[in-house]
């Protein structure tokens, strides 16, 4: 962190700069983002932000490394995989929780909690950039990039994400493909995706298949009454949320060998998962095992978490775990143990002075598959003084929600 910067942002903050910050957002696309915007960005030193990308970096390598690379297709559930699978993911996210490090109590450590072979508000956190910037004083020496040609040249992370999801393509052949996009709480990014990439969101009820004249499958939606052929998705549909809506009338199917190119394959967003956790070995990484590989359940539950697999937005995680928890998974004949990890706890340190409490952070790294190789390439922030991270444990809370993080160049 950089004190004198938080010193300066803190006194120089006010409710009316907020409010004209959060009004300038609404007014760009027509309505209120759907989740809470931190008051503040947070402002990240040299040595930390190496601290990081060593973290990423190091956690990325162990991911293709032989033990794990021979077992993550077993993280795809076998009828929810799909076909035409490529050799990497196109974006990964990995979060970390800032924490006290026991070694030097000085010093900040981060933790993994999660990380996933998913996209994540890649256009919406260049978009709050701009606008921390119009209404707030960051210095010019501070950047959210952290790929160093994007810092001498905004311009050219736009262009970069352009290559990557729309390729070659023209933007109406690519969908942002996602469920009821305009409830979902993340549409600022599909808005923002649209605005710098022209890729529109489209529901995955509008999507339908035909079979052409060479028997391929392929995709398309209507636009005033015109079929546009679909070369390219997109994907942000969250296979979690996707197995409860049976609600939901589609007209494809994901398991047949479609004329498309996913932009992250589906299966990506098992294959990097929680389940990538057990098989992480670091410093960085807390201890995490299968429910159904525990020699005995620990004495010392207090220190864990406990985490299914499949879940959206955190749901079914027990943060203050029993015994009886985990002997009722085991017992129940519905429920797996190795659909589980009992996960040692960490410790977020409350790092942020704001103008009451301090606040804990943390902090998503964005990653980019760029000429084949996965680089960081920007952040997301989250800051709590609750319990937890999750929006139930912030509620009525200032200095709290979605931000940003700057770096020092």
């Amino acid at each position: 962190m950089i004190p004198t910067l938080r010193r300066q942002f803190n006194a120089q903050f006010s409710q009316e700069k907020y409010d004209a910050l959060l009004d300038d957002i609404a007014e760009e696309f027509g309505y209120r983002v759907a989740f809470k915007i931190c008051e503040t960005p947070v402002f990240i030193d040299k040595n930390l932000k190496n601290i990081l990308i060593e973290a990423t970096q190091e956690i990325v390598g162990q991911i293709w490394q032989a033990d794990y690379a021979a077992k993550m297709h077993l993280a795809t559930p076998p009828h929810l995989s799909v076909p035409n699978e490529d050799n990497q993911p196109t974006f990964m996210a990995v979060d970390f929780a800032l924490c006290q490090d026991e070694q030097n109590p000085e010093r900040l450590i981060p933790q993994l909690i999660e990380l996933q072979g998913f996209p994540s508000l890649f256009c919406f956190q260049h978009f709050l950039n701009l606008k921390y910037r119009k209404h707030y004083a960051i210095p010019s020496s501070l950047t959210h990039f952290l790929k160093d040609e994007f810092v001498t040249d905004n311009q050219l992370y736009i262009e970069t994400l352009k290559t990557v999801i729309v390729g070659e393509s023209k933007p109406e052949n690519v969908i942002l493909l996602e469920i009821e996009p305009d409830k979902q709480k993340t549409k600022i990014d599909f808005s923002c995706t649209e605005r710098f990439l022209g890729v529109k969101p489209v529901c995955i009820t509008q999507v339908r298949s035909e079979k052409v004249a060479n028997g391929k499958t392929k995709l398309y939606y209507e636009e005033n009454g015109k079929k546009i052929w679909i070369e390219r998705i997109y994907n942000r549909v969250i296979f979690d949320e996707l197995n409860l809506r049976k609600d939901l009338e589609l007209h494809f199917d994901f398991r047949e060998d479609l004329d498309v190119n996913w932009l992250a394959h589906p299966n990506w967003f098992f294959k990097i998962s929680k389940f990538t956790l057990p098989f992480l070995k670091s410093k960085y990484v807390p201890p995490t095992k299968f429910l159904h590989q525990l020699p005995s359940i620990p004495d010392d539950l207090e220190n864990y978490v406990l985490k299914p697999l499949f879940s959206f937005a955190g749901a079914g995680v027990k943060f203050d775990v029993s015994k009886a928890d985990i002997e009722q998974i085991y017992a129940d004949k519905h429920l797996d143990p190795a659909n589980y990890i009992l996960m040692k706890k960490v410790h977020y340190q409350p790092i942020i002075q704001t103008l009451d409490i301090s606040a804990k952070v943390e902090i998503r790294m964005l990653l980019l598959c760029i000429d084949g190789k996965m680089e960081v390439v920007t952040n997301l922030v989250r800051l709590s003084k609750g319990k937890m991270m999750g929006v139930d444990f912030n509620k009525g809370l200032d200095w709290v929600g979605g931000s940003i993080g700057y770096f020092e160049i």
